[in-house]
């Protein structure tokens, strides 16, 4: 184990640490996950090839860009990391790739990065330290107001590995009330989030520059399209058609998560957030119905997975897959 603080302009430095895992594609064999730390991310290989990278320099929040699918293509959007590709729409440049963030603590915006009226300023989230164990990146982050103060922290523990239908990301964050009592307000832009591929968009947008969409979702309910927006549930799932090989991208809520199964901020085009703290926007309950207090010096953890698989909702075992994180501890 290593540990460097978050301003470190250390280059790569650390070996890379490696962990064997069961992966199943027709037979079994052994996936080598390895992670390496270079200035401001972590980079994460499976037998070699780029899967990952943990971004936590650069951006307002720590991120995940570029991740790689199992048939080789990028699963998320690049912009606006990556300007010029064809099919991207240019729209929401807070969406980046997969991220933890939400708009409503103790009233200071961290959802979004970017001002729509003269004044308005936004919260930071700044990582504090970060550590690679095995096939693991473990991090501490301060929640910043524009004032520079410290609203709240977080500790999270990101993992890397396969599974029969292709590779995963858990993300396990442990909000943390410690510079007194705080509050992740009812506010649909949140929380657990990502934007996936534009092919797996369920809808054109050519006005903003995407002129295909291929995608198809459908949640653990048997909700589809884009229905599933504001709806509760175990799961979700996109995939689509991208270099003629069927991906997709499912998210777990774990069951053990505070408010599971938890309301999904699920759009046509291709956001997808798994967001506790949004009762009033998605159920239209009483403003406030979603407020989750810490008191000061108490924490609330929550679980999720990103899967990024082969093949449609049943050609992968969503629910199958599902049940297994399920009963992890």
């Amino acid at each position: 184990m290593s540990c460097i603080p978050a301003k470190s302009n250390q280059a790569i430095v650390v070996a890379a640490v490696t962990v064997v895992l069961l992966f199943t594609a027709g037979h079994s064999r052994a996936a080598e996950v390895t992670i390496s730390k270079a200035d401001g991310k972590a980079v994460v290989k499976i037998d070699g090839e780029l899967f990952a990278e943990y971004v936590f320099e650069g951006h307002a929040k720590p991120i995940l860009y570029p991740i790689i699918g199992p048939t080789g293509v990028a699963m998320t959007r690049h912009y606006p990391m990556k300007e010029g590709v064809d099919n991207e729409a240019l729209d929401h440049p807070h969406q980046k790739s997969l991220w933890y963030t939400h708009d409503d603590v103790n009233g200071v915006q961290f959802w979004a990065e970017y001002p729509r009226r003269e004044g308005q300023q936004f919260g930071r989230i700044v990582q504090a330290e970060i550590e690679v164990e095995g096939n693991e990146i473990k991090a501490k982050n301060d929640w910043v107001a524009p004032d520079g103060k410290i609203v709240c922290s977080d500790s999270r523990i990101v993992t890397f590995g396969t599974t029969p239908a292709g590779r995963y990301i858990d993300f396990q964050i442990t909000l943390q009330a410690s510079h007194g009592d705080v509050t992740f307000g009812d506010n649909k832009e949140g929380t657990m989030g990502i934007r996936t591929h534009p092919l797996l968009r369920l809808q054109n947008d050519e006005r903003r520059g995407n002129h295909t969409a291929k995608g198809s979702a459908i949640n653990s309910e048997g909700v589809e399209g884009k229905e599933i927006w504001g709806k509760r549930a175990k799961w979700v799932d996109y995939w689509g058609p991208i270099n003629e090989k069927v991906v997709g991208i499912a998210i777990f809520d774990h069951p053990s998560n505070p408010r599971h199964p938890t309301w999904w901020h699920a759009r046509y085009y291709g956001l997808v957030t798994a967001n506790p703290f949004g009762a009033h926007a998605f159920e239209k309950k009483p403003e406030g119905t979603g407020d989750m207090r810490i008191p000061s010096g108490e924490s609330v953890m929550f679980r999720y997975r990103f899967l990024f698989h082969i093949g449609d909702v049943k050609q992968a075992n969503i629910e199958g897959e599902y049940e297994s994180f399920a009963k992890t501890d």
